[in-house]
């Protein structure tokens, strides 16, 4: 990983987990791609993460064949803005499947100048945790890894806290997300990291979009041989920051500012708005089955987007979340970013 990325990993950036662009015909739409990276790093995205659960992971299926396509494209994007501007991002490819496919996946992660792959659990019910261990291994040995602790909604599992403990141990093991979307699973996975002598080297970020503003704020303690350890979640990887991303970038910077002081209750209120907020995108009414098009559906309305649509075309807005974006819209419109969207969208679409 280059230096740079890695203290901005370490010190803590705000990375939105990156959406598809596809046409009315479901195809590949490099031009809206490229518009909604220029949004996110105009907004003040400190990182991108692509080929993650938001990019859906149909992008890698053999008739789809979108994985390379979309990951370089993206990086490449990342990659012009760095140079013209000078600046650092943080560049995370997304890896599955058993340790073969993630394998190669992280290869051309890495030879298309990712830093860091963030390694999903989904999809391996046959692996126990010893496995997914000897995988991750395997991986750090290419590139650089986040962990990922997904939450069994979407496809993930629960893990002890000794899991992360030893996970943390692996050299190569960069970061952690947490995106359990459950209390207790996230203090597992804190104390866990806690506990491991690398505690130091392993950067927490939250995934646990439904508790966004908590986790950064909270300062963990962990008793580790009758010493006080004291963890925190340093930044975030986050589907919810794929929206709204200026404003989600301003919240960010006030955040910090607290990490060592009197948290303002007026926080605490903005931490319930924003979770409301995700309620509507992500449909946590219906259990996330329109999470995706959710996040598409604000894009659209932005002009971001040219639709919802998704790889598989089940995948769609459910009956209500409409009007429950419309909702969050009119309940919280200090929100929303769409004036700036409107301001620089023709210049993001332009070549």
């Amino acid at each position: 990983m280059r230096s740079e990325a890695k203290a901005m990993l370490n010190e803590g950036a705000l990375i939105p987990a990156v959406p598809l662009a596809l046409d009315e015909n479901r195809k590949f739409d490099e031009k809206r791609q490229r518009a909604l990276i220029r949004y996110y790093l105009h907004a003040g995205a400190g990182g991108i993460a692509v080929a993650v659960h938001s990019t859906q992971f149909e992008i890698r299926l053999p008739e789809v064949d979108l994985f390379c396509a979309v990951v370089k494209t993206v990086l490449d994007e990342v990659g012009a803005f760095e140079k013209k501007n000078n600046k650092t991002i943080i560049k995370i490819s997304g890896v599955c499947g058993k340790t073969e496919q993630a394998a190669s996946e992280a290869r051309f992660a890495k030879e298309s100048g990712a830093d860091a792959v963030l390694l999903s659990p989904g999809g391996l019910d046959g692996f126990d945790e010893a496995a997914m261990l000897e995988r991750t291994k395997a991986i750090a040995k290419i590139i650089p890894v986040m962990g990922f602790y997904l939450q069994p909604a979407v496809g993930g599992r629960v893990f002890s806290a000794d899991y992360w403990k030893r996970l943390a141990d692996i050299e190569g093991v960069a970061a952690i997300k947490c995106a359990p979307f459950d209390r207790y699973q996230t203090l597992e996975l804190v104390r866990g990291v806690a506990l491991s002598e690398r505690r130091d080297e392993v950067a927490l970020y939250t995934g646990n979009d439904d508790n966004i503003l908590v986790d950064l704020l909270t300062e963990y303690e962990v008793n580790v041989g009758g010493r006080e350890v004291k963890k925190r979640f340093v930044g975030g990887l986050l589907g919810h920051w794929a929206v709204w991303t200026k404003t989600a970038a301003d919240i960010f910077g006030k955040i910090k500012k607290y990490r060592s002081g009197p948290v303002p209750p007026e926080l605490l209120t903005l931490a319930a708005k924003i979770t409301d907020a995700n309620a509507a995108f992500f449909d946590a009414a219906n259990g996330y089955a329109g999470c995706i098009p959710g996040i598409h559906e604000v894009l659209r309305r932005q002009g971001i987007f040219g639709g919802t649509w998704c790889i598989n075309p089940g995948e769609k807005l459910s009956p209500g979340q409409c009007e429950q974006i419309d909702r969050v819209y009119g309940s919280y419109p200090e929100l929303n970013d769409d004036d700036f969207v409107s301001t620089h969208l023709q210049e993001w679409l332009g070549d």
